[in-house]
């Protein structure tokens, strides 16, 4: 049973909530931005800080009233859910053992939930709130923000068209250089929670970008993995998660007796790399290549014939890219528009609940569902590469 107020049919921008986010947080920034790029929230309260000083001066930066700037998101979700004008929706931009309770507060409060990815640090903490998600009835959108670009739902409609005939091969990577010194030594923040295990969960490359090479394959191809073979390794002396992993694939057929093979490599000590996600899909009639760096861009190869280029809002590209763009042809779209059609998916789904309306069958989200299976994506990559690299199946 749901417990706070029902949300009720009106206009206007859904009122928005965040916990975590605060001064000096990457994510939190990127996610305001996202969810006020087309107007469809308003940030009202926040948690924005473990630490009350830096709470308050972080909703003092973003002008929240002062009452609703809270210190510990229980107090904010129990205070919220009882107000007449209280948050619609939260984002949960913490590390990842803090999305597990915190999600699970506001879900319980009757409160739509936006959260980062992974869904949680481990993996019976996934299972139980997607268990809680289901019984709160609310929206749960997971911020798995490379399925919100253009030109990967263009992939993903051309592989549902079947222009790349049946699926055989599948490759994801994502190398960032970052990691590539001890840099949580030095006080950085962004590397100091990223590196524990208490804050982390089993997994480092593997969680932090490995899912989303992962999930960015399953959403083009929608292809179910059946298991993987993992060699995870932790390059840099003493740090106790993996900073590099290279993944086997193997996918359960679809329509064929030829099983599907995969590769994902993510790596955050590669030099020369910064945000290096790559996807390219290929079949019996065709091949698709994406790189997040040029991300309007999608190469199309049918089988004997030249390479083609597709082009966000170009000759070529469909509806399902068309509904997600906002700009004419030849002006660059990228992270912070992809990102914020993950928000505009998930106000398109607010909004349907919010009027007791059926959500149209092309509104696309990640959802806690995809979050379980990222995180027991990472749980079987931890445990193949403890079992040298033995085939593991997902939990």
């Amino acid at each position: 049973m749901v417990s706070g107020k029902a949300i009720e049919k009106t206009s206007g921008p859904i009122r928005l909530g965040m916990v975590g986010g605060g001064q000096g947080a990457f994510i939190g920034g990127v996610h305001r931005i996202a969810a006020r790029l087309d107007g469809e929230f308003q940030l009202v309260a926040g948690a924005l800080s473990s630490n009350p000083e830096r709470a308050r001066a972080s909703g003092a930066e973003l002008n929240l009233d002062p009452d609703r700037t809270y210190t510990s998101f229980d107090e904010m979700a129990e205070r919220e859910s009882q107000r007449p004008d209280g948050i619609e929706a939260v984002a949960i931009v913490t590390p990842n053992h803090m999305h597990f309770p915190a999600a699970k507060a506001f879900l319980e409060a009757g409160i739509h939930v936006i959260c980062d990815k992974p869904l949680t640090s481990n993996l019976e903490d996934a299972k139980a709130l997607a268990a809680i998600a289901r019984k709160s009835g609310r929206i749960f959108v997971l911020t798995h923000n490379y399925t919100g670009y253009p030109m990967v739902r263009q992939a993903r409609a051309m592989v549902e068209e079947g222009l790349l005939g049946t699926l055989r091969l599948v490759q994801a990577e994502y190398p960032q250089d970052w990691l590539s010194e001890p840099v949580e030594q030095t006080g950085s923040k962004q590397a100091t929670w990223r590196v524990d295990p208490a804050q982390s969960g089993a997994g480092g490359a593997t969680g932090d970008i490995g899912t989303h090479a992962f999930n960015l394959a399953r959403f083009v191809t929608q292809l179910e993995l059946d298991s993987l073979a993992a060699d995870l390794d932790s390059f840099v002396e003493g740090r106790r998660l993996d900073d590099n992993a290279n993944i086997l694939l193997r996918f359960k057929p679809k329509g064929s007796e030829h099983q599907p093979k995969g590769m994902i490599w993510a790596s955050q000590v590669a030099p020369g790399h910064e945000n290096g996600l790559k996807l390219r899909v290929y079949g019996t009639k065709g091949g698709l290549e994406w790189v997040q760096a040029d991300p309007n861009y999608l190469w199309f190869t049918a089988l004997g014939q030249p390479k083609q280029l597709i082009t966000r809002n170009g000759a070529g590209a469909g509806p399902v890219a068309a509904r997600v763009s906002r700009v004419p042809g030849g002006h660059p779209e990228g992270y912070l528009e992809g990102f914020a059609n993950i928000y505009a998916e998930a106000a398109r789904a607010i909004r349907a609940a919010r009027n007791g309306e059926t959500l149209s069958a092309d509104v696309l989200y990640p959802t806690v569902d995809d979050g379980v299976e990222g995180v027991a994506f990472v749980d079987a990559c931890v445990r193949s590469s403890k079992a040298d690299g033995a085939w593991t199946k997902l939990d």
